[in-house]
């Protein structure tokens, strides 16, 4: 990667990128929220647009100079709308919370009542956390999953006529079954509520069309754009076209000033290349991996939530082994697979300890791994965790990851 000018002005920062690159490049990124832009991407996130304050919307800004910003900005409203099959689009959040935060101001009152899946089952901060602003100025009850690690919908109905929220949310950041969206706009309707989903994690797969759409169903569709959809960090809330004041003024000037551009540029080069057929085939390898890599997590005698994924992740978990998920996802970063600790249903550990592990396959998928490098990972896995203490066995494993990392290399 070129840092020719940077190298001159600042070394420090140079060297610690550099090291990141390489980090990247010798290590088996499994997080689940993670992936790698494209060079193109890239490209447009450190361009010239950096430069460029654009407070407010194409064609009404409180700035000049942003005739070119404006045309950039409405190419990525309309991929968006074209690609997930929405009425409306806005592209300025900074990311996947605030673009959450955005659809509470425009809907909600503090104190309404929202629905939305348990931090503690696979949901995320932002839908009603207590410590998140979700939970502290909205009054949130929380629906979790079944012992199969899926959404008891009928669970979820009863709690929607009991609490009568204003406002559903369906979508997670640790789910790793189908969601479906029809069920939750049954429930919606029934109990009176508006329905957001929160497709933060799926995105790419539904721009593929692996995953169902929500939007047929949903008022109101977040997403993230650097997770499953490959593009760079930042959010989209899609809605339809009776809410899109309403969200637009919440995005600013509620919640946000001036929108990063350069990034607004990188979610329309994003969501070009995700309109492409390319893409469609690198979404299904993202969950033949993911499969592939459950299957040989279980062949090795391992425990996953729900038994087996239908998406691109996965949650392992580790309290039949007596680990826990903080202790082996740093012995997984020493044998070079980097991987987050995650809350199982019903954890006796602490969120902060936890007893699982958390995998997902969006970026290994854009290296280049197949079904039978995900064996290997797997295998590499559930050494590390039957052999943690053996400094001889997670050597060697390193040696193994380094293997696969150089067979697949990353921006070379």
């Amino acid at each position: 990667m070129n840092l020719e000018n940077l190298r001159k002005v600042d070394s420090q920062v140079a060297e610690q990128i550099d090291l990141e690159l390489k980090r990247q490049q010798e290590n088996i990124e499994l997080i689940a929220s993670e992936n790698f832009t494209s060079l193109a991407v890239m490209e447009a996130c450190g361009s010239v647009l950096t430069n460029k304050y654009a407070e407010g919307k194409p064609h009404k800004r409180y700035y000049n100079g942003c005739e070119h910003i404006d045309v950039i900005e409405e190419i990525a409203q309309k991929r968006a709308c074209e690609l997930f099959g929405m009425e409306h689009a806005n592209v300025q959040p900074h990311s996947g919370a605030q673009a959450n935060m955005a659809v509470f101001m425009a809907v909600l009152k503090p104190g309404d009542k929202v629905l939305s899946m348990d931090l503690s089952n696979g949901g995320h901060l932002s839908h009603g956390s207590p410590v998140n602003f979700s939970g502290l100025y909205f009054d949130v009850a929380g629906y979790g999953i079944n012992e199969n690690g899926e959404i008891d919908y009928e669970n979820v109905r009863k709690m929607a006529l009991e609490h009568k929220p204003k406002l559903i949310i369906c979508g997670a950041s640790n789910y790793s079954k189908i969601i479906d969206f029809k069920k939750f706009r049954e429930i919606a309707d029934e109990a009176g509520a508006l329905l957001l989903a929160d497709i933060a994690h799926i995105a790419g797969l539904v721009a593929a069309g692996i995953h169902p759409s929500p939007a047929p169903y949903c008022d109101f569709v977040t997403t993230t754009t650097h997770k499953s959809l490959r593009g760079p960090r930042g959010g989209i809330i899609m809605c339809k076209e009776k809410y899109a004041k309403d969200i637009d003024k919440a995005v600013f000037p509620g919640l946000q000033g001036g929108p990063l551009e350069h990034i607004i540029a990188g979610k329309a080069v994003a969501l070009l290349e995700a309109m492409q057929p390319e893409f469609k085939e690198y979404a299904k390898q993202i969950v033949k991996n993911a499969k592939a890599l459950a299957q040989g997590l279980l062949d090795e005698g391992l425990d996953i939530v729900g038994g087996m994924t239908e998406n691109h992740l996965m949650t392992l978990d580790l309290r039949k082994t007596g680990k826990t998920g903080k202790d082996m996802a740093n012995v997984l970063e020493r044998v070079g697979i980097t991987a987050n600790k995650n809350t199982v249903p019903n954890d006796p550990q602490s969120p902060f300890v936890t007893s699982g592990i958390r995998l997902g396959t969006p970026a290994v998928t854009t290296r280049g791994f197949k079904e039978e490098d995900m064996h290997k990972v797997a295998k590499i896995i559930a050494s590390a965790i039957y052999s943690s203490d053996n400094e001889n066995v997670l050597a060697d494993l390193r040696k193994d990851s380094l293997e696969l990392c150089k067979k697949h290399p990353l921006y070379s």
